[in-house]
């Protein structure tokens, strides 16, 4: 037989190795520890979310799960290692809305594909947001808030451009037909730090940031974000029933794995993790952090992804924002 004969019949030969020995390995998943990686610094909602449940994760799987931090470029370097990482179950990634359906469209170029290079396992939990006013701007709810952002300038604060709450503000820019000016700060902290001093007239901020904040009397929540009310705050209504009919602003982060990973181990995976979002410690823990249980199965998780990418490509170009 010649030598490129050979060679055809080689290489289906090596992937058939492959595959075998993944099988053989999903059959015994798990036998060492399992890095759960977070592109953002320690104490965030991210982290708090993925060490709330590495320990629970540990007890179910009879193997550590180790929280490991690689903070940067807004999630894209935790995002990178994991796509390229063996598929094997043992490298997983706590996922963000900004990796893995803005920053497709906020980034030039990404040294993952969000889409292809992935294996969804659940969606972890969602992240409710506040719309927030300083007590001085004139408006008691969202249609008032529109009809006042027509007729004089208003402007508004985030954690930086490309964040959920700048990106918030740009949908709502849209869908109301109202111009609101954006001003990027550093972190969540600082710019409730302006609004509570009156140097930004609101804020869609993160519920840990902002609860205190509406329960001190120093500002003003009138709505909530996502298509849902928030357990948190459950007598705020939602951006959508209470005058933009639509508006979902969600700020969720779900668990992944590199693409091509066996599906027996994405299914245990699934299956464990949902039962640690059940467990009454765990929800009660993440309600105090603002934060709800959302899990539910890959397929429904990877569907979300996509239509989660394809609306905020839109808010992105509207918005004209730019990383890189």
């Amino acid at each position: 037989m010649k030598s490129a004969d050979l060679a055809r019949f080689a290489i289906p030969a090596a992937l058939i190795a492959v595959s075998a020995a993944l099988t053989a390995t999903a059959a015994e998943y798990p036998t060492k520890p399992i890095r759960l990686i977070v592109g953002f610094a320690p104490g965030g909602g991210t982290d708090t979310t993925a060490r709330a449940m590495s320990q629970k994760l540990t007890d179910a799987l009879g193997q550590q799960v180790v929280v490991d931090n690689r903070p940067g470029a807004a999630g894209n370097i935790a995002a990178e290692i994991v796509s390229k990482a063996t598929p094997d179950g043992y490298t997983l990634l706590m996922g963000t809305i900004a990796a893995l359906a803005i920053n497709p469209s906020l980034y030039s170029k990404l040294p993952f594909d969000p889409l292809k290079d992935f294996a969804p396992i659940t969606q972890a939990v969602d992240s409710t947001n506040i719309l927030s006013l300083h007590p001085s701007v004139p408006a008691g709810s969202v249609k008032e808030l529109i009809a006042l952002a027509k007729t004089k300038p208003l402007n508004y604060g985030s954690s930086g451009v490309g964040g959920t709450g700048h990106l918030a503000g740009e949908l709502f820019n849209t869908m109301a037909g109202v111009k609101m000016t954006h001003v990027p700060y550093k972190g969540g902290g600082p710019a409730m730090i302006d609004l509570v001093g009156g140097q930004v007239q609101l804020v869609f901020a993160t519920a840990a940031s902002a609860v205190p904040q509406i329960k001190g009397g120093r500002i003003k929540g009138i709505a909530v974000t996502p298509a849902k009310r928030s357990a948190l705050m459950p007598n705020l209504p939602t951006i959508s029933e209470a005058g933009l009919p639509g508006f979902d602003a969600n700020n969720w982060y779900g668990v992944l794995a590199p693409a091509k990973t066996p599906r027996p181990i994405i299914n245990r995976l699934n299956s464990e993790i949902t039962k640690v979002l059940a467990m009454p410690d765990v929800k009660n823990f993440l309600f105090n952090q603002g934060l709800d249980p959302a899990p539910c199965t890959p397929e429904k998780f990877g569907d979300y992804i996509k239509s989660e990418t394809a609306k905020w490509a839109k808010v992105v170009k509207a918005s004209g924002a730019k990383a890189n």
